[in-house]
């Protein structure tokens, strides 16, 4: 039961992909930030980029 338990509590203490593990959540929060963002202006956006190439 002790070894069991000593082995739960290494695995909570390494610290060696924690840093791996924080720049995944930062990378999927901007992901999904980004596609919100897209879902609310795409049209918006669509309609800039449509005026800008016609007056070109």
């Amino acid at each position: 039961m002790t070894l069991i338990h000593s082995f739960l509590v290494s695995l909570f203490h390494r610290e060696e992909g924690q840093g791996l593990a924080e720049y995944a959540l930062i990378l999927a929060l901007i992901a999904i930030v980004a596609i919100i963002a897209l879902l609310f202006l795409g049209t918006q956006i669509s309609t800039i980029l449509s005026t800008i190439g016609n007056a070109i």
